[in-house]
């Protein structure tokens, strides 16, 4: 079973940067960890993942080149860096975790935080 806590949404302008982490507790580095975001009216959606041992990420298209999910196990913390931001990156957002080899399916998380604000001004 793994705790998490996102922090570090808050109004930032386009083209800005900003970082979000998610720190957890009990066994984080047996999980893969994913990051999720939800739009005012919108469904959740994935946004990208990282292995268990961070050796592998993934991201959709719309992020792919602007954000960067990183991981420290020993820290048990989740990071989301997020770069050259966009008003349609507005949304909150949502650290999870999955099993071990199971991140990069959306469906398989089984743990949430309860989210982070990002707002990108024009």
């Amino acid at each position: 079973q793994v705790q998490l806590v996102e922090s570090g949404g808050q109004l930032a302008q386009a083209g800005g940067s900003l970082r979000l982490s998610c720190a957890a507790s009990g066994r984080f580095s047996a999980y893969d960890m994913g990051w999720f975001r939800q739009a005012p009216g919108k469904d959740r959606d994935f946004v990208g993942a990282v292995t268990y041992r961070g050796d592998m990420t993934y991201y959709v298209d719309s992020v792919k080149g602007r954000f960067t999910i990183s991981r420290d196990n020993v820290k048990n913390l989740l990071s989301l860096q997020m770069n050259n931001l966009k008003p349609e990156d507005t949304a909150m957002y949502y650290c999870a975790a999955a099993s071990a080899g199971s991140g990069f399916n959306e469906n398989r998380y089984i743990y949430w935080g309860k989210g982070t604000q990002v707002t990108v001004s024009a």
